[in-house]
């Protein structure tokens, strides 16, 4: 796969919801009808983070939901490539960008989200053909501001923000040119997950869908 084709997979996947779910599944069978609430709820984007042993798992399981367009996070490494797309991962999502990962994801042939946090970062990433990446951690890296001054000398990039985004400052970042969509954890926050009220995500995505870009 190459940079090319990798950033227009990425761009599609961007553009289909304003909110791409940063997930952390902790127990097996929280993964279907947190994905099936999420999908219900406008959310077809699904990050599932490779933060817990049974993270592979859910992926697995998420990839059969109707509707949904499963992703792996925290991509540090090839193996973690290699693992995620045989569990039926169709994108990753990486908080940095080394050359090894970025080749084992076009080795594998999975679209990646690139992480990058200053113009430098940014400018190799570009200069290796990805015109889509992710702006982590986004608040803590100068936030919307920063991203709105990356795109005068840096025009040709599209972000997906994500780091201390949630519905309060969201709309911030949506609003510039040079964003797609956003990522974020609130709309599966932990607590609604262990009690499993499944409505109450379907309710944060649903308002998380509607925000305006």
């Amino acid at each position: 796969m190459t940079p090319a084709d990798q950033s227009l997979a990425a761009r599609e996947l961007c553009t289909l919801a304003p909110v791409i779910p940063v997930i952390v599944v902790r127990a097996p069978d929280h993964a279907v009808p947190m994905a099936q609430a999420l999908v219900a709820g406008g959310l077809p984007v699904l990050e599932v983070t490779l933060r817990t042993p049974c993270a592979l798992e859910a992926i697995r399981a998420m990839a059969d939901v109707e509707g949904g367009v499963v992703g792996a996070g925290t991509l540090l490494t090839p193996a973690d490539v290699k693992a995620a797309k045989a569990a039926g991962a169709r994108f990753g999502v990486s908080p940095g960008a080394t050359d090894s990962l970025v080749a084992a994801c076009e080795d594998e042939g999975l679209a990646l989200l690139p992480g990058a946090a200053t113009a430098t970062e940014v400018m190799a990433l570009l200069e290796r053909g990805y015109t889509v990446q992710k702006f982590f951690p986004a608040e803590v890296s100068g936030g919307a501001p920063a991203l709105q001054a990356f795109g005068g000398p840096l025009p040709q990039v599209s972000f997906c923000p994500t780091g201390g985004i949630g519905l309060g400052n969201a709309g911030d970042y949506l609003s510039l040119r040079n964003v797609l969509c956003v990522g974020g954890s609130w709309v599966a926050p932990d607590a609604l997950v262990q009690a499993g009220d499944w409505a109450g995500i379907e309710r944060l995505a649903r308002e998380a869908a509607a925000l305006p870009r």
